[in-house]
């Protein structure tokens, strides 16, 4: 079951969804012959298409994802845009339905929505589109062994096990890899997993009628926004579709979902909670959704380090599984792919090498020697920021300290020299992993979302930093009250920031 080619050598990426194929792809522009093994069916099909729909969180796709795709596909990158939703900032629905637009960017940057599975099917023709990779649906993984280099694998459709060689794999295959279960055969990793007390349930709003018949169907909220319900300890939130439908997602404790036993009871709840979401969604589509659509937990895992020796790296979910407040698992584990790549051309990886059988090929262990090293400060990093945000989203976001510390930081953004976008740093990122040191005074969701040049532990420590000033000032304690010593204290705050930077 090896690809053929007379010169190539083998790597197999275990998980066919975005990450593994934008590995795929990366491999075999640099000259691996490369299969996919992937267990489930393939994702094109109808009924693989309705599964997908019941348990799946639309995607956020930003800056540091596109960015990832742009590096090593520019053409893929151009397609996905024209393809989304932009949205430029949230949309705070209050209990009592009154809207609040709070943008994401002065600038007017938008993170954008787009559909799992429109993604991840993109993703996988523009791996087959590529010449040297191939697909195998329905083919489980068993079991790995490193040293001799072979995959167990069960073929579904035959109902047969089959062996098969590699030179190199990577494990994209999601929270419960069984490469990286595999892996801590053969290696010392440190490993963590955690569940949060809270689950998620996803809902439909259909889209509204054409404004004129015969006309397009309309948006019922305003689409280039996340609406968000905050409720404290819950939360309801929506992103747009293409179709002009929204895919909603509800967030709360175990206890609430297990609370809600009852149609009754669940059309009660949102009308108190969510008067204005209630109507759009319909009562009848709301009580389908809540029987259909499975309850589905919500988890977070970090592990060390994500290789071994030159046979394999753990990529994605696999190796950093987080929860979804942040927006940033999809495109951190993109993110993955790019950085990857960049060490592979740095340590010059040459995939038609011929090493003999038990020798390691020095030049790619010393890749993810690098990669292991230098990526686990950043995933630790913004698994705890997706943390927080949580408590962010469902709660801070309606308080008045959320508000002043998000204007305060807006104010002084706005007296920075200058301000650098995504676009401006995309060359960079082709062949450095994070090119920049930011300067100024950046918001932290700023540096995470639009500014792929800075890593995520760069982007933390600085948001710390920042934050220990404000504190020291006296801002946070302060309020809202000294409007008039606004500008001069920004501007002294900046020379502070500078002289530390």
């Amino acid at each position: 079951m090896t690809s053929a080619g007379s010169n190539r050598r083998q790597a197999v990426v275990v998980g066919a969804g975005p990450v593994g194929c934008l590995a795929a792809v990366t491999l075999a522009k640099m000259g691996w012959a490369v299969d996919i093994y992937e267990g489930r069916p393939d994702m094109r099909l109808p009924s693989s298409k309705a599964a997908a729909q019941q348990r799946s969180i639309n995607l956020a796709i930003s800056a540091r994802g596109l960015a990832a795709i742009q590096a090593i596909d520019p053409g893929a990158a151009d397609r996905f845009l024209s393809t989304v939703i932009p949205m430029r900032g949230r949309m705070i629905h209050d209990a009592r339905g009154r809207l609040e637009s709070q943008p994401y960017d002065r600038d007017g940057q938008a993170i954008n929505s787009i559909g799992r599975a429109f993604l991840n099917e993109d993703l996988l023709k523009e791996a087959l589109a590529v010449p040297g990779i191939r697909v195998f649906f329905e083919h489980k993984v068993l079991s790995i062994d490193f040293d001799r280099k072979r995959l167990s694998v069960r073929d579904v459709a035959a109902a047969k096990d089959v062996d098969v060689p590699f030179d190199f794999c990577i494990g994209a295959d999601g929270s419960y890899s069984i490469v990286r279960r595999q892996l801590m055969r053969v290696v010392r990793m440190d490993y963590q997993q955690w569940y949060i007390p809270h689950e998620y349930i996803e809902l439909k709003m259909p889209a509204g009628p054409p404004q004129e018949p015969g006309g397009d169907p309309t948006f019922l909220l305003d689409p280039n926004h996340l609406h968000i319900w905050p409720r404290h300890t819950f939360m309801l939130i929506a992103l747009p579709n293409k179709d002009a439908t929204f895919t909603c997602t509800l967030f709360a404790p175990t206890a609430d979902f297990d609370w809600l036993d009852s149609d009754e009871k669940i059309v009660a709840w949102f009308q108190e909670h969510f008067p204005d979401a209630l109507p759009l969604i319909g009562e009848r589509a709301l009580l389908e959704d809540f029987h259909r659509n499975p309850r589905s937990a919500l988890m977070s895992i970090k592990a060390r380090p994500y290789h071994y020796k030159d046979r394999a790296v753990l990529l994605g979910d696999s190796a950093h599984a987080m929860v979804p407040f942040y927006g940033q698992g999809l495109n951190c584990g993109l993110e993955d792919v790019r950085v990857l790549e960049i060490l592979l051309r740095e340590a010059q990886v040459d995939a038609t090498a011929k090493v003999p059988e038990g020798v390691e090929d020095g030049r790619l262990a010393h890749a993810l020697v690098r990669y292991s090293e230098t990526r686990h400060e950043d995933l630790v990093a913004i698994s705890d920021l997706a943390m927080d945000n949580y408590v962010e989203m469902r709660h801070s976001v309606t308080t008045l300290a959320y508000r002043f510390r998000k204007a305060l930081d807006n104010v002084l953004y706005a007296l920075n020299r200058t301000h650098v976008t995504a676009q401006d740093v995309a060359p960079a990122l082709a062949r450095t992993p994070f090119p920049n040191a930011p300067s100024g005074w950046l918001p932290l969701y700023t540096m995470v979302t639009f500014r792929p040049d800075i890593s995520y532990s760069t982007a933390r420590r600085k948001f710390e930093r920042q934050t220990e000033i404000l504190q020291t000032a006296g801002w946070l304690s302060a309020g809202a009250g000294a409007a008039a010593a606004v500008a001069i204290t920004c501007v002294m705050l900046l020379r502070r920031l500078h002289g530390r930077s």
